[in-house]
């Protein structure tokens, strides 16, 4: 899509050279959503990635992504052989179903700042505990859990002029067991419903849900949970209101699916799955 309205393009190599915030900006990392449809009112780009972040790094501490870091470089990825969660990395980049081109362009910071129901970058971040690092435009930086960051379908928690810089998945969250259950209505369709379950060392259970609601939902319990009480659990935790409804599935279709999905998990990390 050409995006006749732009007047400037803006490459930083350092913050310093950010320019100032103003109406018509918008931020540019891999594209795939913002050359894809007309961007009414944007008349600014400013590239991120030719800030030069590294795309991660992996430390004692846990995993550092940048936001600039594309689906196809995650997915490379190699973990420490203690981090037992890490193939909910490579499970959830597949999530993201798309051509080459686009697994090279799309960025983990794009997925997680266009907030769609079915982004799988939401779904690993807050299975795991994501903290996103935010940019203010003063020149400071604030931190915020990913599942307080995505409010709903693309809204976020960001004000105008924030920067996503990274997503921290922290060590502890990495070595939980884990358990992914993903469904669409057709084989190559856009995820309908999406249940990350993770079990801590210590015995505490999260069960997230993305995909079936209108924002992320996650569930803890200080042990793992009955059938029962997790059915109960995400009545509770979903009301009728939250679940998604478009094209890909009706909301009672994936609050029956999310429930199947949700208990496959469980059942599977009581099985001792890894």
């Amino acid at each position: 899509m050409d995006l006749n309205s732009i007047t400037e393009v803006v490459a930083p190599r350092a913050r310093a050279g950010l320019p100032a915030w103003r109406p018509g900006d918008a931020w540019l990392a891999g594209g795939t959503w913002l050359f894809s449809e007309p961007q009414e009112g944007v008349s600014r780009l400013v590239d991120l990635p030719s800030l030069g972040w590294a795309p991660f790094t992996v430390t004692e501490a846990g995993l550092r992504i940048a936001a600039t870091c594309t689906i196809a470089a995650l997915d490379r990825i190699e973990l420490p052989a203690a981090f037992t969660a890490a193939p909910l990395v490579g499970l959830c980049c597949r999530a993201l179903l798309g051509s080459f081109k686009v697994w090279n362009a799309a960025t983990v910071g794009g997925n997680l700042c266009l907030a769609l129901p079915a982004g799988p970058m939401i779904a690993l971040a807050v299975a795991l505990d994501g903290l996103a690092l935010i940019w203010t435009p003063d020149g400071g930086e604030r931190t915020l859990p990913v599942r307080d960051l995505v409010r709903g379908p693309q809204e976020t928690a960001l004000a105008p002029g924030e920067i996503l810089r990274e997503i921290v998945l922290p060590a502890a969250a990495l070595r939980r067991r884990a358990a992914f259950r993903r469904l669409s209505l057709s084989p190559n369709g856009r995820s309908g419903a999406l249940t990350i379950a993770t079990l801590d060392p210590s015995g505490a259970f999260a069960l997230t849900v993305t995909a079936a609601t209108r924002r992320p939902v996650r569930i803890d319990r200080p042990a793992l949970p009955e059938a029962g009480a997790l059915a109960a659990a995400l009545d509770a935790a979903i009301p009728a209101g939250l679940w998604y409804d478009d094209v890909h599935g009706a909301p009672d279709w994936r609050r029956h699916v999310t429930g199947l999905l949700a208990e496959e998990a469980r059942a599977e990390l009581m099985g001792g799955g890894a």
